[in-house]
């Protein structure tokens, strides 16, 4: 991990150093949005990360196990399927999610389904979808997204029993 992250850092800064030889002023530009939109995500994500570390801290992991682990079977799939499909959480905090529910029991492929559902399916979301696409399309595009994320995550699981 340290490595990935040695290599992704050492081409960004070669990147933006090459950016700001050609054009100084669209760099600068460019640094001055990326830091507005940092800032204003930051405190988001502290928040949602906060919330779920105090949640995951105070649920028992034998209770995280019963539901969601390795031998929770089909009510583990359709319970991290439906809290995902709930769930409005930005994309980039759900990985710290996952891992924390990995390092608790819960399996993989119930890991799967629940990010899968997750970013796919929006049940809170379909109002406002049902407005501009209409009714049909927004089911039609949560229902099918909703067995897709079911198959990803048989798909995990057969993965990670072959790994």
């Amino acid at each position: 991990m340290v490595d990935n992250t040695l290599i992704f850092a050492s081409v960004a800064a070669i990147s933006l150093f090459a950016s700001f030889m050609l054009d100084r002023n669209k760099t600068r530009a460019a640094l001055k949005k990326a830091s507005k939109m940092f800032f204003g995500i930051a405190p988001s994500f502290v928040n949602i990360l906060v919330v779920i570390s105090i949640s995951l801290f105070f649920i028992p992991q034998d209770l995280i196990l019963e539901y969601i682990g390795p031998d929770s079977g089909a009510a583990g799939f359709l319970i991290a399927a439906t809290v995902g499909s709930i769930m409005l959480i930005p994309g980039f905090v759900s990985y710290p999610i996952a891992a924390s529910l990995i390092s608790k029991g819960a399996s993989y492929s119930v890991v799967a389904v629940f990010m899968t559902t997750l970013m796919m399916v929006g049940i809170v979301t379909l109002p406002l979808e049902i407005k501009y696409f209409g009714a049909r399309t927004a089911i039609s595009r949560n229902l099918l997204n909703f067995v897709a994320a079911l198959i990803i995550g048989i798909c995990v699981g057969w993965l990670m029993q072959l790994w």
